[in-house]
């Protein structure tokens, strides 16, 4: 679907002070990214107490609107990639396991249903406010 997006929605907003196309998809990697880390360290024993992240900060300091849109949509699949490959490689105790981040617990399973209902939602999103 976000393959066959036309040239001119890809800086697209459907509102003003919302994010383009490409601040979203780059929101959802810099997600995925983040909560993967969490899912990592939890799923190795690690008991440090990880921070919030602010999402506004991420978007307002990258230059998303100057890379490619394929590159950016290459990147989200590659990264996906990557996270199917670091779960599977998750025993069923690491995926009990539970860590603490933004104050609050979870388990390493919860965040693998965390971000991929965070990509769904936002294509959901997307359909309905960007095409």
């Amino acid at each position: 679907m976000l393959r066959k997006l036309p040239k001119e929605k890809q800086s697209f907003t459907y509102a003003k002070g919302k994010w383009t196309m490409k601040e979203l998809i780059q929101h959802v990697i810099d997600t995925e990214r983040i909560f993967s880390y969490r899912a990592l360290c939890f799923a190795r024993n690690d008991k440090t107490s990880l921070p919030d992240f602010d999402q506004d900060l991420f978007v307002n300091n990258d230059n998303d609107n100057k890379r490619d849109y394929e590159d950016l949509l290459d990147e989200m699949s590659t990264l996906r990639k990557s996270t199917i490959q670091l779960y599977k490689s998750f025993s069923e105790e690491a995926l009990l396991r539970i860590g603490v981040a933004s104050e609050n617990k979870i388990s390493v399973r919860a965040l693998g249903y965390l971000f991929s209902g965070h990509q769904i939602h936002h294509l959901n999103i997307i359909k309905e406010r960007y095409l």
